[in-house]
């Protein structure tokens, strides 16, 4: 396995669309690990989005308690309720605000063999689930900063 550079800030990448995993195969299985052997390497992260390594596929790794989730065209198709958050994001260090998010989301993706699988997260894995599948669409966390906060 192999750690991989965050991208920061202004990188462009961040702010891409990443595209469908057309194939679950070793090498995306690869990835993954590095993912997840990168995300590891923070003490203050939960989860990771493909882009935020340098790489435009619809891929996040989720390690957040005693969940860990390696997913591959990770989609949300449901929601319900309200909760306000406070974020933040490894590509962006030491920025922290409050934000708006679904109190419960469902999502649908593949797993690291392929297989269809269907998530609920409440609370906090709801919003690791939106913040990470929104960096798969080119949006950061700072998109929804209702305000900004320190720490």
């Amino acid at each position: 396995m192999a750690l991989r550079q965050l991208r920061y800030e202004d990188d462009i990448l961040l702010r891409r669309k990443c595209k469908e995993v057309p194939v679950v195969d070793d090498r995306i299985r690869e990835l993954l690990d590095d993912m997840m052997d990168t995300l590891s390497a923070w003490e203050n992260g939960a989860a990771l989005a493909a882009n935020q390594i340098g790489i435009l596929k619809r891929l996040v790794v989720v390690d957040y308690g005693d969940y860990k989730y390696k997913l591959v065209n990770p989609k949300i198709i449901g929601q319900s309720g309200v909760q306000e958050c406070i974020e933040g994001c490894l590509s962006f260090p030491n920025r922290f605000g409050k934000t708006i998010r679904p109190q419960s989301v469902t999502i649908q993706a593949l797993n690291e063999y392929g297989e269809e699988i269907i998530l609920t997260g409440e609370g906090e894995m709801a919003k690791c689930f939106c913040h990470e599948i929104e960096h798969l669409d080119g949006h950061t966390f700072l998109d929804k900063v209702i305000e900004f906060i320190e720490l």
